[in-house]
């Protein structure tokens, strides 16, 4: 059994390594840092109204996703922070996809109008 000092200094030693301390002043780190505002964005815009959905833009972003989670993956060293917010981006995107299609072509944009009558 280890005492909470030696796991409290393993942690340290880890967080302030050369090696922690490189990559957190990189772009492996800094490029998927900023990169999650889109998904953040597309997250939080899934309760807005989908009348304001762009359907072309929308569909941009899921290409853009896939094709930057093949990348992420390709690049040596290999990005899981990258990957991780393109997948979050992908799924964020195809749910707006989803609310964008079923508003527009589906029906939903009937049933608002209906639903706002009563």
């Amino acid at each position: 059994m280890t005492s909470s000092g030696s796991v409290i200094s393993k942690v340290s030693d880890t967080v302030f390594s050369k090696q922690a301390i490189r990559y957190v002043c990189s772009t492996h780190f800094w490029g998927p840092v900023s990169n999650f505002g889109i998904p953040i964005a597309a997250i939080m815009d899934l309760k807005k109204d989908p009348e304001y959905i762009s359907g072309p833009m929308t569909g941009a972003l899921v290409v853009y996703s896939c094709v930057f989670m093949k990348y992420a993956v390709s690049i040596t060293p290999w990005n899981p922070l990258l990957l991780g917010c393109h997948i979050v981006n992908e799924c964020a995107q195809l749910t707006q996809g989803y609310r964008f299609l079923n508003h527009f072509y589906f029906g939903g944009k009937e049933k608002a109008l209906l639903n706002k009558k009563d």
